[in-house]
Formats: structure tokens, sequence, C-alpha cells
């Protein structure tokens, strides 16, 4: 459980180096949910409410779609310990959403034919990052992470 923990704070992830322009770091939150459908809804409502509570409304749409794509892939997988949702500020120019899972399954990203009726998931969460997204193994389960980035402040 050490390693996932340490890698939904962050550390296994994405090292970013703050430069002088960056604000003290918003204090990380996450939440353990079951593997159940209806974790997706608490999964969304938990990063929206985050999102807010940092005043970062604006990506509150994006980051929702996000969580609830990896979400419903944690779901998938058939693991039965826990899945973690985790929100971070690496940076003043970061979110960072992840979700952690106790299976080694990596997710793969697919071209779905037009009449699939799913398969677009991480397709969109790749969009949505503009590529800023990946998987973390550990060795007992994974962390995938997807970064998007703030808007930038106007300057005074």
């Amino acid at each position: 459980m050490t390693l996932l923990s340490n890698a939904l704070r962050g550390d296994a992830v994405l090292h970013q180096i703050p430069d002088a322009s960056t604000r003290p770091r918003a204090t990380p939150a996450t939440v353990c949910l079951p593997y159940r459908p209806e974790s997706v809804g608490a999964a969304r409502r938990f990063v929206c409410a985050q999102l807010r509570e940092w005043g970062l409304d604006d990506l509150v749409d994006d980051a929702v779609v996000i969580v609830s794509e990896l979400a419903t892939n944690s779901i998938k997988t058939g693991c039965q310990t826990r899945m973690l949702i985790g929100v971070r500020r690496p940076s003043d120019r970061i979110v960072r959403i992840l979700v952690g899972d106790g299976s080694r399954s990596m997710p793969v990203m697919v071209q779905a034919g037009p009449d699939a009726t799913s398969g677009r998931g991480l397709s969109m969460v790749h969009r949505l990052t503009h590529g800023r997204w990946g998987v973390t193994p550990l060795p007992f389960g994974k962390v995938v992470h997807a970064d998007l980035a703030t808007p930038t402040p106007n300057p005074r």
C-alpha cells in the first residue's frame, strides 16, 4: 500500500521543478472508493469539488470526463481491493488526476470503429490532456495519471 500511496502523492510520476512564478501547492486530495459503477459518479463529484475549492472551475468539465474514463477502466479490471482517486497540483500550471487500482493490467488506447459502443475513453483522455497522461506500474497494481494545464493567470 505504501507504493500506491506514494504514487498517488505524485512521487512516482512526472516531477516538475517549480519556478519563481509558482504559488504554494494546494493540499493534495485522495478518496478511496469501492469497485462499483456508482463509484464513477462519486469520483466525478470528488474531482469537481476539489477543483472548485482551488478556484479552477474552468477545468471541471474536462477533469470530470477524464476521471470518469479512468475510474470506469479501473472498475472493468475486476480488481477487488480498492480504487484510489487523487487530485494534485504538482505546479501552479498543472492539475494531475490519478486513479490507482490493484490490477497490473495496463490501459490500452485502441482505434474504435464508427459502430463501436466503447473503446474511445483513452482517446478522449489523450485529446483532453494533449498527450500528457501515462501509467506507473506498481508491484501490486498501477496508477494512471492525467495532467491538465491550468489557465494562464492574467498579468497584473
